[in-house]
């Protein structure tokens, strides 16, 4: 299935795996976590570049179990560490780029997020980070938990185009 048609088949017809992995909701909330997490830190809003790299970072099991524990950890030093791992990431994010999509429309739609002139804001009813649903498992709650440090570790580092350079995508 294409990359462009993803997005457009009715959920009925998408695999179940995948509409349930890939749900708008599920995705929103994570990039909304993201979100959250980098303006309380910095006060600004989120490039809306970055916002198509949480869902690459968060949902591909062995990068998100690769990010750092700490938000303060030496992007370039993890960069450089990752460079195997961070190899096939450009395609990644342009493979999943129409469910990033579709989760920041919906994000928006429901003002988890606000789009402003220079990136993404929290919006008028955000995802807070004690936000957790009542049924839940330890791998959901693993790329929660990653969604939130992403927003953190995008925050401590100098600029936005520095981290988009090291993941290998072109600002």
């Amino acid at each position: 299935m294409s990359d462009e048609t993803y997005s457009t088949l009715p959920w009925r017809e998408r695999p179940v795996e995948e509409a349930r992995l890939f749900n708008p909701a599920f995705c929103g909330e994570l990039i909304g976590r993201t979100i959250w997490e980098f303006h309380q830190s910095r006060q600004m809003a989120l490039n809306m570049v970055l916002a198509f790299l949480v869902l690459p970072l968060t949902l591909h099991e062995t990068t998100r179990q690769e990010l750092p524990k700490m938000a303060n950890a030496a992007f370039a030093g993890w960069v450089a560490n990752h460079a195997t791992l961070l190899a096939e990431f450009p395609a990644r994010v342009r493979r999943l780029q129409p469910v990033s999509r579709e989760a920041l429309l919906f994000a928006i739609k429901h003002q988890v997020i606000t789009l402003e002139a220079d990136g993404f804001v929290p919006g008028t009813k955000p995802i807070r980070n004690n936000a957790k649903p009542e049924v839940t498992s330890n791998e959901v709650d693993g790329i929660r938990r990653a969604a939130r440090l992403l927003g953190r570790w995008f925050a401590a580092q100098g600029t936005q185009t520095s981290i988009l350079i090291g993941m290998g995508i072109t600002p």
